[in-house]
């Protein structure tokens, strides 16, 4: 059956797929006889329109010459999970791309978020959630305010695993400033922030209006890295319609770039925190 939506990993696979032929210097037509299918069929599983079976993936990786062992392995189970939305499935009405975003937050080993705004989404209170889903211009009914709050809270488990994904957050002086929701609403806020900031896998940056200009002024962004080579990192950019997703080298490296630099240019973790403390006393 064609699914109208495939998922984060079924579209990863196909796109190895299509890259591993095409340097191997087969041709569609040749992976079909390989594995006994119609052309159609190569045509459907490298636009990520249909899966692809363990077996016939095996052997058409054998056809294009990949013999490392643990990279087969990790286009196996990229293959054997390509169905998968996790609770993602549960996402009523909402965007491809943000279903895409929490399946990077779900899978990645090392989430990097530039914020000069807002508090970072996983590091959010639901009062704050709250709030800032009651300021959309599109007047949220109160019921999908909190299933979006609720959303929001879900994606959080992911730092409370037994393994959880390091997180490296540099947020902008003005995130912790701007009273989101109220005086009391943005104490508890900046608690929660604290809280977070002594997890040991959990880094908290603050990049004060000290700094001055920055490569950050161009936005917010957001950096996942993945365990297996089958997975580049991928930058997510949002924007007012959607979520941007690029996983170029070229892409990922200038992003990697401006990280690295603006994470020289913040406060270190412990000076982070005294910041973050002297404004919520001030609140």
């Amino acid at each position: 059956m064609v699914d109208p939506r495939p998922t984060v990993r079924r579209r990863r696979l196909a796109a190895l797929l299509v890259q591993l032929r095409e340097e191997s210097g087969r041709s569609p037509e040749e992976a079909a006889e390989r594995i006994g299918c119609h052309r159609s069929k190569i045509s459907r599983i490298e636009n990520a329109r249909l899966g692809i079976s363990l077996g016939e993936l095996r052997d058409l990786l054998t056809f294009y010459g990949v013999d490392d062992p643990a990279f087969v392995e990790d286009l196996v189970n990229l293959a054997r999970r390509g169905g998968e939305r996790g609770w993602t499935r549960h996402l009523r009405a909402a965007l491809p791309s943000y279903a895409d975003h929490i399946d990077y937050e779900q899978t990645a080993h090392y989430i990097r978020s530039f914020q000069p705004l807002l508090i970072a989404g996983l590091l959010q209170t639901p009062d704050y959630a709250r709030s800032l889903y009651r300021a959309n211009p599109e007047m949220l009914s109160s019921k999908r305010v909190e299933e979006l709050t609720s959303m929001r809270m879900q994606r959080q488990e992911v730092l409370e695993r037994d393994t959880p994904p390091r997180m490296c957050v540099i947020q902008g002086e003005a995130a912790l400033r701007s009273q989101v929701g109220g005086p009391k609403v943005m104490r508890q806020q900046l608690d929660h922030l604290l809280s977070r900031a002594e997890q040991p896998n959990v880094d908290v940056q603050i990049l004060p209006f000290s700094a001055g200009a920055h490569v950050g002024l161009v936005g917010a962004f957001v950096l996942f890295g993945f365990p297996t080579p089958a997975f580049s990192d991928v930058v997510c950019v949002e924007h007012v319609t959607g979520t941007l997703h690029m996983e170029t080298p070229e892409e990922t490296a200038r992003y990697t770039l401006a990280f690295d630099t603006l994470r020289t240019a913040a406060m270190n973790t412990a000076h982070s925190v005294d910041l973050i403390q002297s404004i919520k006393r001030d609140l």
